[in-house]
């Protein structure tokens, strides 16, 4: 390996403390750009998640006992980084708060990841992504008029509010340490995350066209030429040709009729174009519409399995799924020009990790 191909994290030390969700997902944005991550967890765990929790140094530990407690103060102690995804006052409990692992390291970055946030009246509440992307107002906005709102996968709340909000907190902090040379805590909530995420479309000034009404407005799935469509080989196609040129453009190569090609942002038409749309898309398979529209200025792309999207001639040519140790995981991400992210395997015990730490190595 040289240099310049061990990540723009390379020598940062972190301590994961094991959960589920976001928390992992942190460690393993920070592992694929470099750091040396040390997971905390119980004795006897088992990998949940090979992809998510790559390139890790297990260490199983009692975290109630008093050694167990002497390991994590130590490992803390030397590290730049804690991310951990407990309710509020658990760290606390365990006499590993921000207040005692702050005294023993000044430079600390103490990252917590939540739903609720550290404080407020739900923040001791159990609660799972579709519960916090609820009441922050994402949620009423997706799916069909007139029919409950559909889980986005939990990529909303943990991933897009949760895990990369959480990620971008520790490398701003991080940038801060550098002038003050003191380390701060994060207090990374999913709410929070998903609020912002939400700027756009607050910000936006309400109206026929750009609305958050469930099933309404053009990215509501309203818009007869931003929604998907189901092809004669009963596979589906997405089209998301907003502009006028890229709708024309679209209508054009797919030999749409010209009653199609007029009113385009008139939402009154929306409806009925839809429905001529769908009756235009079945007509040829998906292979045969990937043939015509993609690679064009049409705004389409066919709709894929995440078990196959890896053999898609764009997805390959990216190289956005590795296989390593028999097993296809998904590419670090962003990319670097001068040190790039690696897939790293979980080699060495967390022990030895925290130890070499110790060292000073």
């Amino acid at each position: 390996m040289t240099e310049n191909s061990r990540g723009p994290l390379t020598g940062l030390r972190v301590v994961e403390f094991a959960g589920i969700g976001p928390g992992p997902h942190v460690a393993m944005l920070l592992a694929d750009m470099g750091a040396e991550v040390v997971r905390i967890e119980r004795e006897g765990s088992q990998p949940t998640n090979v992809v998510v929790e790559r390139a890790r140094h297990r260490a199983q530990v009692d975290v109630k006992s008093e050694q167990g407690r002497a390991f994590c103060l130590e490992a803390c102690r030397r590290a730049d980084v804690l991310v951990e995804g407990f309710r509020p006052g658990v760290m606390e409990r365990l006499g590993l708060g921000p207040e005692v692992l702050l005294a023993a390291n000044p430079r600390l970055v103490y990252a917590r990841m939540t739903g609720w946030g550290q404080d407020g009246p739900l923040a001791q509440s159990a609660g799972h992504d579709l519960n916090y992307i609820a009441v922050t107002g994402a949620l009423d906005a997706i799916g069909r008029a007139g029919e409950l709102p559909v889980p986005p996968q939990n990529l909303v709340g943990d991933f897009g509010g949760g895990s990369l909000y959480c990620a971008l907190g520790i490398l701003a902090a991080l940038w801060e340490r550098e002038r003050s040379g003191k380390g701060q805590v994060i207090d990374a909530a999913i709410v929070d995350g998903v609020t912002s995420l939400m700027s756009f479309f607050f910000g936006l000034p309400p109206s026929a066209v750009r609305t958050t009404e469930r099933g309404k407005g053009l990215l509501g799935g309203a818009a007869h030429f931003y929604r998907c469509y189901r092809c004669k080989d009963g596979k589906e196609i997405s089209v998301g040709a907003i502009e006028p040129l890229f709708y024309a453009e679209l209508c054009e190569r797919a030999g749409a009729p010209a009653e199609l090609r007029e009113g385009q942002m008139n939402p009154a038409n929306w409806d009925g174009h839809a429905e001529g749309m769908a009756a235009l898309f079945a007509t040829r398979t998906q292979a045969e519409w990937c043939d015509l529209l993609e690679g064009t200025d049409a705004c389409f792309a066919p709709v894929i399995p995440l078990d196959e999207a890896r053999e898609h001639p764009h997805m390959k040519a990216r190289g956005l799924f590795v296989e390593q140790g028999g097993r296809w995981h998904t590419a670090p991400a962003p990319r670097f020009g001068r040190t790039p992210g690696l897939i790293r395997d979980s080699a060495l015990d967390g022990n030895a990790v925290v130890a070499k730490w110790a060292e000073g190595a």
